[in-house]
């Protein structure tokens, strides 16, 4: 199988090929534009949409080879195809074929639709590296549409109040999904400087996305839906808005306690992570006969798959000197 090994990034040797390094390296995939997966890459791999993105949020040039998805590259040494993540605009795993094997690298992914982004696909593959942020059992995320359904009431019955809802969530991905769920039942998003930013470049890029989404200004809130990123920034500018209730989106939300941990009147469990049913199901579906495990709760995510008779190892965390041994052999 594959050679694989884990610095500061997924790093295939044999390939000379990295998989979203934090730092710059000769020839990367980058999977996603969030900006814990970009850096100054001299070459990489992308899907057309993550190149957009990526181009609007880190200067600098480099060589694109921009694959859409389910179209594949022959390269000396392997085939490369893109396939979507389900994680956010322009998300990509990456499938690779060459003589030692097959491998497939989610990035970020889930498999719950989203109307931002094209639904995750997959492979069968011999090797599978897969995130796995939300790695334990007590992770089970409730059906997409009540979520969404309470996140709608939550906004309505604040607005019917007199007072402006806000919306705390990331700029890029969980802003865009937001932004469309309310459009399309009647309410009209007012989005903070990086999230109307982002909107607009995948508005452009996406068919069907609703028109209508607008820039903060705090003055003239009243009626409206706030998204900003959550953070001090955000919270300065919304001081010209006199009466507001918060919210947060993310999947965290599903600890107890959670709205005392980020000071919001609710938060709502809406993620782009596959919660721990549908990392098991993804395993399950790709079939592979060797799973690294990454981010999250990788270690034990590893150690159940093992308990299930799967080969299963950490790049990431605590069994690096056992996966290091198994991987030699």
């Amino acid at each position: 199988m594959l050679e694989v090994r884990y610095r500061e990034g997924v790093e295939l040797p044999s390939h000379g090929l990295w998989l979203d390094p934090r730092r710059r390296k000769p020839l990367a995939f980058v999977s996603h534009a969030h900006s814990d997966h970009i850096a100054g890459h001299e070459e990489v791999f992308l899907t057309p949409a993550t190149a957009l993105l990526m181009r609007a949020r880190l200067s600098g040039k480099r060589i694109e080879h921009q694959l859409p998805y389910f179209e594949s590259v022959e390269r000396p040494d392997c085939r490369i195809t893109l396939l979507p993540a389900g994680h956010i605009c322009g998300s990509a795993q990456l499938f690779l074929e060459g003589e030692a094997g097959s491998l497939l690298y989610t990035g970020d992914f889930k498999l719950r639709g989203c109307r931002s982004t094209a639904p995750c696909a997959w492979r069968r593959a011999d090797t599978l590296i897969m995130e796995t942020t939300f790695g334990l059992p007590k992770y089970r995320l409730p059906p997409t549409e009540e979520v969404e359904a309470s996140i709608l009431d939550f906004c309505r019955r604040t607005l019917e109040a007199g007072a402006v809802p806000v919306l705390y969530c990331y700029s890029l991905g969980k802003s865009q999904e937001v932004a469309w769920l309310l459009l399309e039942n009647g309410l009209i998003p007012m989005l903070a400087p990086a999230a109307y930013r982002m909107t607009q470049i995948c508005a452009d890029i996406q068919p069907g996305f609703p028109e209508g989404f607008l820039p903060l200004d705090a003055e003239q809130a009243g009626g409206k839906v706030v998204i900003c990123p959550p953070g001090r920034v955000s919270r300065e500018r919304l001081r010209g808005v006199p009466l507001q209730k918060t919210a947060m989106l993310t999947g965290w939300a599903m600890i107890p306690g959670a709205r005392f941990r980020y000071g919001c009147d609710e938060v709502f469990p809406l993620s782009d992570h596959a919660d721990y049913p549908d990392l098991l199901r993804y395993v399950d579906l790709v079939q592979p006969k060797r799973v690294l495990t990454l981010h999250g709760f990788a270690a034990a995510f590893a150690a159940d798959l093992r308990a299930c008779g799967i080969e299963a190892w950490a790049l990431s965390e605590e069994d690096q000197l056992e996966l290091a041994l198994q991987l030699g052999r």
